[in-house]
C-alpha cells in the first residue's frame, strides 16, 4: 500500500486500500509487535519463523510413535469478546480462545502440538491485534502448543472500528491403544470434576441478555463477587492441558469430557457409551458449590435451573471419568497441580445419559 499526497486543486483522487479502510502497515507493525510472543511458544518440531505462508511443524517427531492418531479442533470464543471490546482488555482473550480448542484435544488423550489464529476486525489496530496474540500465546505456552501461525484481517465496513473476532484451530496426537472415550467406560467408574476458573467462554449470549434487561453495568463492584462485574465475566479460561495429560499418565483414566455448550450432562454424556453396551453418569450436585457469578445470573435475570444448567458450566469446567480404585489418586493429583477437583458423581448400567441430582452445596 502507498500513501498519496493530498490531491492538488482541480486533481481528483483514484480509490485506494487506505481509502476503503484497509492500512496494510497497521498490519505489518501488529505482526512485528507479536513476533516476540509467538516465539516463545515456540517447540523443537516447528520448522521457520513467523512471517510465511504456512506454518511447519516436522511430523517426523510422531515416528516414536506406533500408531499416531492426529486429533484437530477447531473454535472461537463467542460474544465473551464483546466483553473484551468494552473494557478495552484484550490480553486475556487468548486464554479463553486456546481453552477451548486444546481441551477439545486433551479429552481422547492427545497432546496438543500446535495452533492457529484467525483474528477478524474493523480496523488494525496494532497494539490491540499484539494484546490479543500475547495472550494467545501465554494460554499456548501453559497448554505445551506451538502457535505456528495465524492471520489478522481488516474487514471494514462488516465490521465497526473497535469490533473484532477471534477463532483457531489446533492438532494433537495421541496413540490409536491409549485413545480416550466410550469405549473404555466401565460400570463403577467414578466421576472427578475439576473446578472452572469461571464462566469460561459459554452462555456469554444468556448473560449479556440479563445485563441487557436488568440494566447491570459491566463497571458495577458486586459484593457477591468481590470485584467489578466486569472483572468477573473477563475471568480467563482455565487451560486444563497439562493437567489431564499428567493425570493420564499418573492414573487409569477411562474418559474426559470438557464443559462447554450445552452444560455439564450434555457434554458428559458425549462419552458414554450407549445402546446395548450403554451406561449413564448420576452427578450428585451436593458435592460442590457453583460460582455466585452462575446463581446471580438466574437470580437476576430469573432464569430456571434447567435453563442455567444446560447453558453455563456451573463451576465444573472439566470431567474425567476414572476407574473406582484411582479416584482419590485422581482428586490428588490434580490437587498438586493447583487443580481442586472431587469426586462428584459415578457411572451405572443405562442407556447413555448423564444427569444431576439433589441439590447445590452451600458454601
Amino acid at each position: 500500500m502507498t500513501q498519496s499526497a493530498e490531491p492538488s486543486s482541480g486533481q481528483k483522487s483514484g480509490a485506494s486500500y487506505a481509502a476503503a479502510g484497509v492500512d496494510i502497515e497497521a498490519g505489518d507493525r501488529a505482526v512485528s509487535l507479536m513476533r516476540a510472543w509467538v516465539e516463545k511458544t515456540r517447540r523443537p518440531e516447528v520448522v521457520g519463523g513467523v512471517g510465511g505462508f504456512a506454518g511447519l511443524f516436522d511430523a517426523s517427531a510422531l515416528r516414536d510413535y506406533r500408531r499416531p492418531l492426529l486429533a484437530t479442533s477447531t473454535d472461537g470464543v463467542g460474544t465473551k469478546v464483546a466483553i473484551a471490546q468494552a473494557l478495552d482488555k484484550h490480553d486475556t482473550i487468548g486464554f479463553d480462545l486456546v481453552g477451548m480448542l486444546v481441551d477439545d484435544l486433551v479429552v481422547c488423550g492427545a497432546e496438543p502440538l500446535f495452533l492457529t489464529d484467525y483474528i477478524a476486525c474493523g480496523k488494525v489496530v496494532p497494539e490491540r491485534i499484539a494484546a490479543i496474540v500475547k495472550g494467545i500465546a501465554e494460554a499456548c505456552v501453559h497448554a505445551g502448543c506451538a502457535l505456528v501461525g495465524g492471520e489478522t484481517a481488516e474487514h471494514p465496513g462488516l465490521l465497526s472500528p473497535g469490533e473484532y473476532d477471534v477463532a483457531g484451530a489446533t492438532t494433537g496426537v495421541v496413540e490409536a491403544d491409549e485413545l480416550l472415550g466410550p469405549d473404555r467406560v466401565r460400570p463403577g467408574d467414578v466421576v472427578v470434576a475439576m473446578a472452572s476458573s469461571g464462566l469460561h467462554s459459554n452462555g456469554y449470549s444468556l448473560v449479556r441478555h440479563v445485563l441487557a434487561t436488568t440494566g447491570r453495568d459491566l463497571a458495577e463492584h458486586v459484593d457477591d463477587l468481590g470485584r467489578t462485574l466486569g472483572e468477573e465475566l473477563l475471568e480467563p479460561t482455565r487451560v486444563y492441558a497439562k493437567d489431564c495429560l499428567a493425570l493420564n499418565r499418573e492414573v487409569d483414566v477411562h474418559a474426559m469430557s470438557h464443559i462447554t455448550g450445552g452444560g455439564l450432562a450434555a457434554n458428559v454424556a458425549r462419552v458414554l457409551p450407549s445402546g446395548m453396551r450403554g451406561m449413564d453418569v448420576e452427578m450428585d450436585r451436593s458435592t460442590w458449590t457453583p460460582p455466585r457469578i452462575c446463581t446471580l445470573v438466574g437470580e437476576w435475570g430469573q432464569v430456571e435451573q434447567s435453563e442455567l444448567e444446560r447453558t453455563l458450566n456451573m463451576g465444573v469446567g472439566m470431567v474425567a471419568l476414572v476407574n473406582a480404585n484411582d479416584a482419590d489418586a485422581a482428586v490428588g493429583v490434580l490437587a498438586n497441580r493447583g487443580i481442586h477437583a472431587w469426586i462428584a458423581g459415578r457411572v451405572l448400567a443405562g442407556e447413555g445419559s448423564a444427569h444431576l441430582t439433589g441439590s447445590y452445596g452451600r458454601s
